[in-house]
């Protein structure tokens, strides 16, 4: 069993208040929009961090990031990227990758609207964290926090920031 904190579209601000939410998981899965370099550094330093980069991304995250990630973990097929849609309304590019990897959890950012939901079409678990930062129209900053093992997911818990 692994504790994951899910979070995306920091855009240059790690919340302090991230550092308690996050205390007891193992890692931090972060889909996209970081910002810059030091907010990427400041999470991995605090735990250990998958993460790709999002459209707002320069350079230095691009050259550390992926655009995707695809990995397994307790018999889960993951993905994430940072530009996905939602179901059923995913972009052509996700699609086509959906019913090739056919992952068990798709993971995505970018809209800044919180999702978590199962998509019976593809299979698999949506998750969208929202948007941990403070640019963009999201009233409210959220991130995740939940268990993976076993193919289970428990305690999945939205955190409003």
């Amino acid at each position: 069993m692994k504790k994951i904190g899910l979070i995306s579209d920091t855009h240059n601000f790690f919340d302090n208040k991230i550092y308690k939410y996050f205390k007891e998981v193992d890692e931090i899965w972060h889909a996209g929009d970081i910002g810059n370099i030091e907010i990427f550094d400041e999470i991995n330093n605090f735990k250990k961090t998958k993460a790709v980069y999002g459209n707002v991304d320069g350079y230095e995250i691009r050259n550390l990031c992926k655009k995707e990630l695809f990995f397994n973990l307790f018999n889960f097929k993951i993905f994430i990227t940072h530009i996905g849609g939602k179901p059923p309304k995913y972009n052509k590019e996700v699609r086509e990758k959906l019913n090739k990897f056919k992952p068990d959890i798709f993971i995505c950012g970018h809209s800044h609207i919180l999702n978590i939901s199962k998509d019976d079409n593809f299979k698999l678990i949506y998750m969208n964290p929202g948007a941990a930062g403070k640019i963009g129209f999201n009233k409210e900053r959220t991130i995740v926090r939940f268990e993976i093992g076993n193919k289970k997911l428990n305690s999945v818990e939205v955190i409003k920031l």
